[in-house]
C-alpha cells in the first residue's frame, strides 16, 4: 500500500494552535532534528521525563498515525532504517542506482546525505552539484560543513569549480563575491562574470519611512516593458510596505507567500465579534487588549521564555496573527466614522488587491529565501540595515551566532545575485548593514570615512 504524505504544518496548527507561524517553523525544525539527527520516534522517549520536546514529538506522531500517513522526514528515516538493516534490499537498490546525481547538495540534511552515500557505496559512482556560498537553509538542518567535508566521506573525490557567473553583471558579481569572501566556512575560488555581461549596480541610501521609500523604488522600475522586476527582503514582514506601495501605485504584483493584514481571515473573525454599540476606537481598543492578554496566557508554564511561542504577536515570517490584525484594525479605524464604514473600506481594499495580484505580473515581492534558484532582470534588495539584514534576532537565537551570521551573509549573497541587468541596494544611511560596509567603501555608501562594520551584532 501507499501511505499518504501528511502535511506537517497542518498537524502543528492543530496540536499547537497557540504557537503561531514563527512557532510552527521552530517546531518543524525541532521535529526534524529529533527524527533525522537523533533518530527518535514516539516510542523512544519517556514523555513524563523528557519535557515539552518529547511531548511534542509524541503528540505529533500520534496525529500522523491517526491520519494513516507519513511525513517527508519519515520517508528518509524509514529508507535509512531498511537499507541499514536489510542487506538484500540494499544490494537491490544499489544495483538500481548504479550512478547517482545529487543536485543542490548544500541543502541536504545529515540523513539525506547518509542515504545518498549508502546507495553510492562501495564504488562511489556519485556526482554532487552544489554551491557552498548558497547554503541558506540551516533551519531545515542543512549545514555548509557537509559540503566542505565531503572529501572525508568520499576518498578521491574530485572538485570542479564552475567559476563563471553567466547571470549577473560584472559590478554585481564583484561586490557579491567581496561580501561572501568574509565567510570562513567556504571553498576558496575566484568567481567572475562573463566578459560580455552588462548592467549596473545602484546604491540607494534613503532614510525615509519604509512605505515612502518603497513607493519610490516601485515607481523607479517604470512602466511594464516586458522585463521582470523583484523587490527582495529578509522577511515577509518587511515586504508589507512594498505591497502597500504597489497598491497605492496600482502596480500588479505577485507575492505567493505574502498575506497582507487586510487579506487575513482573522480580520473577518475579529470584525464578527464587534457589535458597534460603543464608539469604534473604544471597541477596537478593548479588542486589542483582549488579544494581547490571550497571547500571553497561551504561553505554558513549562515554556516560560516562549521558546515555542511568539509572545509579542510578531511571527518571524510576517504571517498575520490575531494581535497584529487587531492593532491594524485600530489604526485603520482612525479614518472611519463607524463600523459599517470600516467594513466597507476593508472590502474595497481587498477588491483592489485581488485585481492587482496576478501570476503573470512583472513585479515579484519575495524573501531572499523564496527566490533561491530564480532570477529577474531588475532587483531591489530592501532593508539593508544593521539588525534587519543580517537579522539580529536570527543570530541571537542561534546556538552558534558566528555561524548564523555567516549564513545571513550567504543569504545576502543569494539575494544580490538574482539580478540579470540591474541591482539596487536600499538602506538607511544612519544604520547601514555591515554587509554593505564589507562590500563597499564608506565613500561609495555616502558615509563618514571611518565607518566600519560593527564588531558584534546587535
Amino acid at each position: 500500500r501507499v501511505d499518504p504524505i501528511v502535511d506537517r504544518l497542518a498537524v502543528l496548527r492543530r496540536i499547537a494552535p497557540g504557537a503561531g507561524p514563527a512557532g510552527w517553523q521552530r517546531l518543524d525544525t525541532l521535529l526534524s532534528r529529533l527524527k533525522l539527527e537523533h533518530g527518535l520516534n514516539a516510542e523512544d522517549v519517556a514523555v513524563d521525563e523528557a519535557g515539552p520536546a518529547a511531548q511534542l514529538l509524541a503528540d505529533y506522531e500520534r496525529a500522523v498515525a491517526e491520519a494513516g500517513g507519513l511525513d517527508f522526514d519519515d520517508l528518509v528515516a524509514h529508507a535509512l532504517r531498511v537499507l541499514s538493516s536489510d542487506g538484500e534490499a540494499l544490494a537491490t537498490w544499489r544495483r538500481r542506482c548504479a550512478h547517482l546525481l545529487v543536485d543542490e547538495v548544500q541543502d541536504v540534511d545529515r540523513s539525506q546525505l547518509r542515504l545518498a552515500l549508502l546507495l553510492a557505496a562501495p564504488e562511489n559512482r556519485i556526482f554532487l552539484v552544489g554551491d557552498d556560498d548558497q547554503s541558506i537553509y540551516g533551519w531545515r538542518l542543512a549545514d555548509v560543513r557537509r559540503v566542505l567535508d565531503l572529501g572525508s566521506s568520499l576518498p578521491g573525490l574530485r572538485r570542479i569549480d564552475l567559476v563563471t557567473n553567466y547571470r549577473c553583471p560584472g559590478p554585481v558579481v564583484e561586490r557579491a563575491i567581496r561580501l561572501v569572501e568574509g565567510n570562513r566556512e567556504r571553498f576558496s575560488k575566484r568567481i567572475v562574470a562573463r566578459s560580455d555581461a552588462v548592467g549596473r549596480l545602484v546604491l540607494a541610501p534613503d532614510g525615509r519611512d519604509d512605505v515612502v521609500r518603497l513607493r519610490a523604488i516601485v515607481a523607479a522600475f517604470g512602466p511594464e516593458d516586458g522585463s521582470s522586476r523583484a523587490v527582495l527582503a529578509r522577511t515577509n514582514r518587511e515586504l508589507l510596505p512594498a505591497a502597500a506601495a504597489a497598491l497605492a501605485l496600482e502596480v500588479p504584483f505577485r507575492a505567493e507567500r505574502l498575506t497582507l493584514l487586510v487579506e487575513s481571515p482573522i480580520v473577518d473573525d475579529l470584525l464578527a465579534r464587534m457589535t458597534g454599540s460603543s464608539p469604534l476606537l473604544v471597541e477596537l481598543g478593548g479588542l486589542v487588549r483582549a488579544e494581547r492578554a490571550a497571547v500571553h496566557a497561551a504561553i505554558p508554564p513549562d515554556d516560560p521564555d516562549g521558546a515555542y511561542h511568539t509572545p509579542d504577536g510578531a511571527p518571524h515570517d510576517g504571517s498575520p496573527d490575531r494581535l497584529a490584525v487587531a492593532r491594524a484594525l485600530l489604526g485603520w479605524a482612525a479614518a472611519c466614522p463607524d463600523l459599517p464604514a470600516l467594513r466597507a473600506a476593508i472590502a474595497e481594499t481587498r477588491s483592489r488587491l485581488a485585481a492587482l495580484r496576478r501570476d503573470d505580473a512583472a513585479l515579484t515581492l519575495a524573501t531572499a529565501h523564496g527566490t533561491k534558484g530564480l532570477e529577474f532582470d531588475h532587483v531591489a534588495v530592501i532593508g539593508l540595515e544593521e539588525g534587519r539584514f543580517p537579522s539580529a534576532r536570527s543570530v541571537a537565537d542561534a546556538s552558534e551566532p558566528e555561524r548564523a551570521l555567516e549564513e545571513e551573509r550567504r543569504l545576502a549573497y543569494v539575494a544580490w545575485t538574482r539580478a540579470r541587468q540591474s541591482l539596487t541596494l536600499v538602506y538607511d544611511p544612519a544604520t547601514p548593514s555591515r554587509f554593505l560596509l564589507e562590500a563597499f567603501t564608506p565613500a561609495e555608501l555616502g558615509l563618514a570615512a571611518d565607518a566600519a562594520p560593527p564588531a558584534t551584532i546587535a
